[in-house]
This record gives structure tokens, sequence and C-alpha cells, in this order.
């Protein structure tokens, strides 16, 4: 691998490891065993290596999710529903730092335009791969309507929910009960 690559690597380990605020040039550089000065002559600055490196974690995570929790053939939608949350609630949990640095990239967002139109095309692209597993089909045949409204909801529960885990990890809500909330919704809306 070359010294880009590298770079990349090691912005994922720092970003699991401090956080988005709390990485420096050169803890990356450190990690990847290469030159501050490598991180502007691939990258441009430490923002832009640590945007794509999120934005991979985020994917990957998107893809590992999507083959985590294909649904079971013979399975309820409930108990899949409900096998989902509990997985995402777990993750937030076991990768705090990760997910704070989801937050941190929002943020960033709002300052930089460039980086608030890739955060757009994930948000998209999230959406899709929420509501193909929801439709349990590939994210290729869900449809723009189901896209827009069950992929767009989940993705608003999951970002909220995640916001909840890491306010106040004792206090959020357990799978059981997004389900519960969701049921209790559906009836309102009726």
């Amino acid at each position: 691998m070359g010294n880009r690559e590298d770079l990349l690597i090691g912005a994922k380990a720092c970003l699991r490891e401090k956080g988005y605020d709390r990485t420096s040039v050169r803890d990356i550089a450190t990690t990847a065993g290469v030159s501050t000065a490598a991180v502007g002559y691939h990258y441009g600055s430490r923002e832009a290596l640590l945007n794509q490196a999120l934005f991979e974690i985020l994917n990957e995570w998107g893809d590992a999710m999507g083959r985590a929790l294909v649904p079971d053939v013979e399975g309820s939608s409930r108990a899949h529903f409900e096998r989902i949350w509990e997985s995402l609630i777990e993750d937030f949990g076991a990768h705090p730092d990760l997910w704070l640095a989801s937050v941190e990239l929002f943020m960033q967002a709002q300052r930089r335009q460039e980086l608030r139109a890739a955060l757009a095309g994930g948000i998209a692209q999230g959406r899709r791969g929420m509501a193909a597993i929801l439709d349990g089909v590939r994210e290729e045949e869900v449809s723009d309507a189901s896209v827009r409204t069950l992929g767009a909801v989940q993705l608003a529960l999951v970002s909220g929910v995640m916001l909840q885990c890491l306010s106040d990890p004792s206090s959020a809500p357990t799978a059981a009960e997004v389900l519960e909330g969701v049921r209790a919704l559906a009836e309102l809306a009726r």
C-alpha cells in the first residue's frame, strides 16, 4: 500500500479511538507511519482526510448492517424490526466515538458547502439502504416512494435514538421500546 491508503487507514483508526475533533494530523501520520506532510500532499487537509475516512467507515457500517440484517424467510417482520433495533442500539453503545464523529461531521457540514453536498449524498444512500433492509430487497430494487417514506423515517428514528444513546445511554430507549413507540405512532396516525 502507498502513503495515501495508509493515511486513510490511519484516519479511520484515529476516528474510532479519538473522534473527529480530537484527532490531529500528527495522530493520523503516526498511526499511518508516514510524515505529517503526507496528509497535505495526498488529501489537502486534515478535514478532507477525516471526512473521507468517516464517509468510508459509515459506508462500511451500512454494508455490514445490510448483510447482517437480512430478514429470515420464515421470520416475522416484527422480529426482524426488533433485531434491527437491537443491533443498532448495541452498535451505538459499542462505538460511541464513531457516532460522535458522525455528529461532528454534520456540524462541519453546516459551514462547508462541499461537505454539505457530500453529506446529502450520504443521507440519500442511507435512506435507500434503510428502506432496502426493511423491505428485504436489494438497494437497486427499492422504490423511490419507499426511499422517501420508509427509508427517511427509519433514518430519522436512527439519528434520534443515536443522539439519545450518546447523550444519556442509561435512559436511551431499548429496541422493544422503539418498536412500541413506532406502534403507538402508527396508531395515532390512523
